[in-house]
C-alpha cells in the first residue's frame, strides 16, 4: 500500500493514543493516576501486536502477552471472533499469565470489530491505589510471594457485550482497602479504553478494514527494517556488564546481581541475561514483559532518537533468559518492586551497549523509587493512603550534562506536586530541593540527588522503597559516582535513623522523615571539565562555592 495512508493512519494511531491518555489522567480519581500519571494506554493489532508506544514506555511489552494470553483462553485467531463480542472488556493484574510488571497494574482491553471481524484491540494499564494483600497499598518491600501482593485476577471477561459484569467488580472492590478510588479508577479506564475502541472503528470504516489491517503490518514491518538496518551499522561482536541492587529487601546483607552479554552479528542484536542470580526471596523478581522492555529501551536509547518501539521489532533481537533467575522469575515469586530492578539493569544493558556504540554511552541513572504513607486520621474527604512516585537524576553522558529531579529511563512518570499532598494529605513539606554536589563529578556532570523533608500532622505507618544506597550510581569512563539514595525518619530527635534498605516503619504525629534519591554519575575525567563550567555550576548551585 502507498506510505502516504501508512503514515497517516500511524499518525491517526498515535494521536488516538495521546486523546486517550489524557481523558484518563483528567478523570482519574487517585492521585496515581491525575498527579503522577501511572498508566499507559494503547492501539493493538488483532494479534495483540503494539502500533505506538504510549509515554510509559516500560508497560509497552506487556500488551502482546496478555492479549496473547486472552485470545488463547477465549479463541479467536487471526480476527476470527472465537468467542469475543465486541463490547467486551477484559481485565487482568496477573503478573504470570498476563506479563503484568506487578499486581497493583490492572490492566483492560477490548477487541475492535469491523465487519463482523476482530480487526485490533485497544488498552490500558494503570497503578492501583490497593488490591488487597499484606501491606495497605499493596505493594511491598519485602513480600516473599506474590500472594502476598494483593488479588490476582488472570484474564478475564468484566464487560460481557457491553454490559458490565458487575459480580466482577464486586470481587474486585471486596478486596481493596480503597474501593472509592479503585472503582473511580476503573471506571476511567474502561471508559477510555472503549473510546479507543469507537475511534478505531471509525477508522476501519473510513478507510476499510482491511486497509487499516495492512497499514497495521505495513507499520510493524517498517520499524523491524529500521531497527535492523541501524544494528548492522554496529560493529559485529560480544560485550558484557553486571551491576548490583542493594538487597531483595528480605535479607539486607546480600546483593543482587544483573548481568548480560550482548552480541551484534548479522544484523540481529542478542542479548543473554543467564549470568544474573537466581531469583530472589524478595519482591525484585521481574517477568521477560519487563526485560524485554528495558532491552528496548535501552537498544533504541544507543541507536538514536528516531527510532519509534513497536513490536515489529521482536523479529531484530534475540533474548536468552535462564529459568528462576531474577530476570526470569517463576511463580510464585514476590515482583512487587520491580521497577528499581528495571532501571538498574537498563544501566547494565546501557554500559555493554556503550561498548559498540561509545557516541551514545550515558553514565548510571539515579533510579526511581516509592513512598506510601497510610494515615491513621484522613482529611475529610480524601483518601488515608497517599502514595508517591519519585524520579532522581541522570548521568552525564558524551557532550551532556545529566538532568536532575526528573524520572529516569523506561517510565516518564511525574512527582507529586507539594500542593496537592499539603491540600488533600496530613503532611507537611519543610524542604523540596536539589543537593549540591550530590551529581558526580566528570567531563559531564551527573545530574543532582533531589530531597524531600516530611513532617506528619497524624500517625502514620510509612512504606518507602528504593535502592542505590550501598551501590551509587557508576560513573563512566573515569566520571566519579553520584551520591547514593538516603531515608532518614524521625528528624531531630534522638531516635533519628539512617534506614539500611527499603522498609515499612511505624511513626507518630510530629514525626519528620527525609527521603534523598540518587545523584547521577558523572561522564569523563573531571580534569577535563572547563574552567566556565565549574563557573556556572557554582553560580547555578549544581556544586558548593569554594
Amino acid at each position: 500500500m502507498d506510505a502516504i495512508t501508512i503514515q497517516i493512519l500511524r499518525n491517526k494511531i498515535a494521536s488516538l493514543v495521546d486523546e486517550m491518555h489524557y481523558h484518563f489522567y483528567r478523570s482519574g480519581y487517585s492521585t496515581i493516576i491525575r498527579e503522577s500519571r501511572d498508566f499507559s494506554c494503547v492501539v493493538l493489532d488483532r494479534r495483540g501486536r503494539l502500533i505506538v508506544a504510549p509515554p510509559m514506555f516500560f508497560h509497552a511489552p506487556v500488551y502482546r502477552y496478555l492479549c496473547e494470553r486472552v485470545l488463547e483462553v477465549y479463541g479467536g485467531k487471526d480476527g476470527e471472533a472465537g468467542s469475543l463480542k465486541e463490547g467486551d472488556v477484559f481485565v487482568c493484574n496477573h503478573p504470570y499469565e498476563g506479563g503484568l510488571p506487578h499486581v497493583s497494574d490492572m490492566a483492560f482491553i477490548a477487541p475492535v470489530f469491523s465487519d463482523g471481524k476482530v480487526v485490533a484491540f485497544t488498552g490500558s494499564i494503570a497503578h492501583k491505589a490497593d488490591v488487597g494483600g499484606t501491606n495497605p497499598g499493596s505493594t511491598s518491600a519485602n513480600a516473599t510471594e506474590i500472594f502476598q501482593e494483593g488479588l490476582l485476577l488472570p484474564p478475564i471477561r468484566i464487560w460481557d457485550g457491553g454490559k458490565l459484569i458487575e459480580d466482577i467488580e464486586r470481587l474486585i472492590l471486596a478486596n481493596t482497602r480503597q474501593p472509592v478510588l479503585v472503582r473511580g479508577d476503573i471506571n476511567a479506564q474502561i471508559a477510555v479504553t472503549h473510546m479507543g475502541a469507537g475511534r478505531v472503528q471509525e477508522l476501519a470504516v473510513r478507510f476499510g478494514a482491511q486497509t487499516l489491517m495492512d497499514a497495521f503490518e505495513a507499520i510493524l514491518k517498517g520499524a523491524a527494517e529500521e531497527l535492523r538496518g541501524a544494528i548492522a551499522k554496529l560493529p559485529e561482536g560480544k560485550a558484557s556488564a553486571e551491576g548490583w541492587i542493594d538487597s531483595d529487601g528480605v535479607d539486607f546483607n546480600t546483593p543482587i546481581k544483573l548481568a548480560v552479554t550482548v552480541e551484534i552479528k548479522g544484523g540481529i542484536a542478542s542479548f543473554d541475561f543467564s549470568g544474573s542470580d537466581p531469583q530472589a526471596r524478595g519482591p525484585v523478581n521481574l517477568r521477560p514483559s519487563m526485560i524485554e522492555a528495558c532491552v528496548f529501551y535501552s537498544l533504541i536509547g544507543s541507536l538514536g532518537p528516531r527510532l519509534h518501539f513497536n513490536d515489529g521489532m521482536r523479529d531484530v533481537i534475540a533474548l536468552k533468559l535462564a529459568p528462576k533467575t531474577i530476570t526470569n522469575a517463576a511463580a510464585p515469586a514476590a515482583v512487587s518492586n520491580y521497577q528499581q530492578v528495571n532501571l538498574k539493569l537498563v544501566d547494565v544493558i546501557l554500559e555493554a551497549l556503550a561498548q559498540f556504540h561509545p557516541v551514545r554511552a550515558i553514565a548510571n541513572a539515579g533510579s526511581s523509587s516509592a513512598l506510601g504513607i497510610v494515615w491513621s486520621k484522613a482529611r475529610p474527604g480524601q483518601s488515608n493512603l497517599q502514595y508517591e512516585i519519585l524520579g532522581s537524576a541522570y548521568g552525564g553522558g558524551q557532550g551532556h550534562d545529566g538532568a536532575s529531579g526528573t524520572a529516569c529511563h523506561l517510565s516518564n512518570l511525574h512527582v507529586t506536586p507539594i500542593e496537592i499532598l499539603e491540600s488533600e494529605y496530613p503532611c507537611r513539606i519543610d524542604r523540596f530541593d536539589l543537593l549540591p554536589d550530590s551529581g558526580g563529578d566528570g567531563q559531564w556532570r551527573g545530574g543532582l540527588s533531589m530531597v524531600r523533608e516530611y513532617a506528619l500532622l497524624e500517625d502514620a505507618s510509612v512504606v518507602r522503597r528504593y535502592d542505590k544506597s550501598k551501590y551509587p550510581p557508576q560513573g563512566l569512563n573515569g566520571g566519579r559516582n553520584g551520591a547514593g539514595a538516603k531515608f532518614v525518619i524521625r528528624l531531630g530527635t534522638k531516635d533519628e535513623f539512617e534506614t539500611p534498605s527499603s522498609g515499612r516503619y511505624e511513626m507518630k504525629k510530629g514525626d519528620r522523615f527525609r527521603l534523598q534519591t540518587a545523584g547521577g554519575g558523572g561522564y569523563g575525567d573531571p580534569q577535563r571539565r572547563s574552567a566556565d563550567m565549574r563557573a556556572r555550576d557554582a553560580a547555578e548551585g549544581y556544586i558548593s562555592k569554594k
